[in-house]
């Protein structure tokens, strides 16, 4: 049995013991008063996430993956947050992968058992080929769950890199990964229900690793999703809006150069360079990472 009197994400809240009697604002009030220091929490780890973030860019620039594994919340937080980055920055879906225990079934229906088998994450591993060109990030709140553990052992077995995101204090988890990531939320404001602080410190942990080395990956230009993918209406209306932000055009210049390079990045570096063939731009572009800034600065 797990002794959770040592996990600091079960503890009693003392801020809350009275919610069962209060009013329905009152409930609320104490909810976003917690809340409120999640993001300190996050804060006190940037040093933290930020070396996960060079190491996760490393392993994107060398042909490795990104691998986010954990059980019920953090597992399906790590999979809604590799779901997200294929339409949001145009990369192939293979390059973040988010693995939950018990499968797909568990996105939508508890199967609590299942984070305790460390055979099935080392299966899920290896059915996607894992190795050492990969980055392993372990999500568990409470720093015990075998699930992600496994995940996390398995990844240093074979020399890939290992990280974790934990909202507990002195974790198993934490102690195992090479990477650790310790944002210490406190106890919940409904004892032991980590979908709560410890569920939204880890949502914006994997935002940020994801966010931060896809702009080192140049997928962002100024605070732009250059490589945003056109997939529906409100998509194409924010690659128009993009391409004239950027270069100045109107909004038929722009619906042109879409049309023409079906690429936000290409139709953006074609004005603002004067360059009209494909394979040339795609050919400089490539040669700096697919960053514009650093593109137009080595055009002759």
């Amino acid at each position: 049995m797990v002794d959770i009197s040592k996990i600091t994400t079960e503890k009693r809240n003392e801020n809350t013991k009275n919610m069962d009697i209060v009013s329905t604002c009152e409930i609320l009030r104490m909810i976003n008063n917690e809340d409120k220091l999640v993001p300190l929490a996050v804060e006190a780890a940037i040093n933290q996430i930020a070396k996960v973030v060079d190491v996760v860019t490393n392993a994107f620039l060398n042909g490795g993956r990104l691998f986010y594994v954990g059980a019920g919340t953090s597992g399906r937080l790590g999979v809604l947050d590799a779901s997200e980055i294929p339409p949001t920055f145009g990369v192939d879906p293979s390059l973040v992968i988010g693995i939950i225990a018990g499968g797909d079934h568990a996105l939508r229906f508890s199967i609590e058992g299942a984070e305790d088998s460390k055979e099935e994450a080392i299966e899920a591993l290896k059915a996607h080929h894992l190795n050492a060109k990969d980055v392993v990030v372990g999500i568990a709140a409470s720093g015990v769950t075998p699930f992600a553990i496994a995940a996390v052992e398995y990844a240093n077995e074979i020399q890939a890199k290992s990280a974790c995101i934990t909202t507990s204090d002195n974790s198993l988890i934490a102690q195992v990964a090479q990477y650790p990531i310790e944002a210490i939320t406190g106890a919940e404001p409904l004892t032991g229900s980590t979908r709560m602080k410890s569920g939204t410190a880890q949502k914006l942990i994997l935002n940020m690793i994801t966010t931060a080395s896809m702009v080192k990956m140049g997928k962002v230009y100024e605070n732009l999703m250059i490589d945003v993918q056109m997939t529906n209406n409100k998509l194409v209306s924010r690659a128009r809006t993009i391409v004239m932000e950027v270069t100045g055009v109107d909004e038929d210049t722009a619906v042109e150069y879409l049309n023409r390079y079906n690429s936000v990045k290409h139709a953006i570096f074609a004005i603002l360079s004067q360059m009209e063939d494909f394979e040339e731009i795609e050919a400089i572009l490539s040669q700096h990472r697919g960053s514009i800034r650093e593109s137009l600065k080595n055009i002759g």
